[in-house]
Parts: structure tokens; sequence; C-alpha cells
């Protein structure tokens, strides 16, 4: 009996290659369970400061915690772009599979659309993770900005005791 290879070597390198989008689609979903719980964090965060911005009189205490709620809604935007591109990447990767398996069934006619689509899914991560990081950016300097707020509190609490 012939080896399933000796008979049909190109079903083998076919699957092989159906298989390779994978590992993108590893990447995306692994970025993508991460954005979310990132993008909850920062909601989760935001709600809190509109709760104690209810019962902030109006003054500088309330226009910086404004600031801060500005800064987070922008942060959520960011993590909601990159979790929408996310889901374009790993869209994008499953439709290469797909078109490398409908390519070869076809006799090798659909020309560069699994290439095509594997591209976008990559540029479509590449933005992900763009926005991701300058959301990170923004978490930092609103951290920053938090502390510094903290510690010149506490240095105006000291010159008054």
């Amino acid at each position: 009996m012939p080896s399933p290879v000796a008979i049909d070597p190109s079903h083998y390198a076919v699957v092989s290659a159906m298989i390779t989008p994978a590992f993108f689609l590893t990447a995306a979903s692994s970025l993508l369970i991460s954005s979310n719980n990132r993008l909850a964090r920062v909601v989760d965060r935001m709600r809190s400061e509109i709760e104690v911005l209810r019962a902030t009189e109006q003054g500088q205490e309330r226009f910086a915690l404004e600031g801060r709620i500005a800064i987070h809604r922008r942060r959520s935007y960011l993590v909601l772009a990159s979790v929408r591109m996310l889901y374009g990447a790993i869209t994008a990767f499953v439709g290469t599979s797909m078109g490398i398996a409908v390519d070869a069934f076809f006799g090798y006619r659909l020309d560069l659309v699994p290439t095509g689509l594997a591209v976008l899914g990559v540029l479509l991560m590449l933005g992900a993770s763009l926005c991701l990081g300058h959301e990170a950016k923004l978490g930092l300097r609103m951290l920053d900005r938090e502390l510094d707020e903290q510690l010149a509190k506490d240095r105006l609490d000291l010159r008054h005791d």
C-alpha cells in the first residue's frame, strides 16, 4: 500500500499552508484577550471616577477629575479600536486559511487573495498594537499626573500641620 504522501503530496502541502495562519491567529487572540481585559479595567476606573465626580463640588479638584475622566474616555476608545482591529485580523487570518484551501480546490486561480488577506491581518495587528501602545502611554501619563497631584496635596498638608 503506497503512502498518502506518494498518492497526493499537494494535499498535505495545502493542509500545511492552511495551518500557517493559525500562528498569527493565536497571536491576535492573545492580544484580543489582553485588550478586552484592559478595556474592562479602563471602564471600571472611569465609572469609579464618575461616582466621585458626582459628589465633587465645583473647583480645582473637580476640574482635575473631569480631565482624568476625559483621558479614560480616550483610552477606552483606543482599546476599543484595537479590539475591532484584532477581530478584523482574526477574520482575515481565517479567510487566509480558507482562501488557501479554496485556491487549491480551484486550481490556484485566486492569485493573491490568500496573501492579500494575510497581509491585511498583519496590518490590522500592527494597527491594534500601535493603539494599545498609545493607550499604555496615556495610562502611564495619567498615573504620573495622579502621583504628582497626591504628592503636592501631601506637601500642602504638611505645611498646614
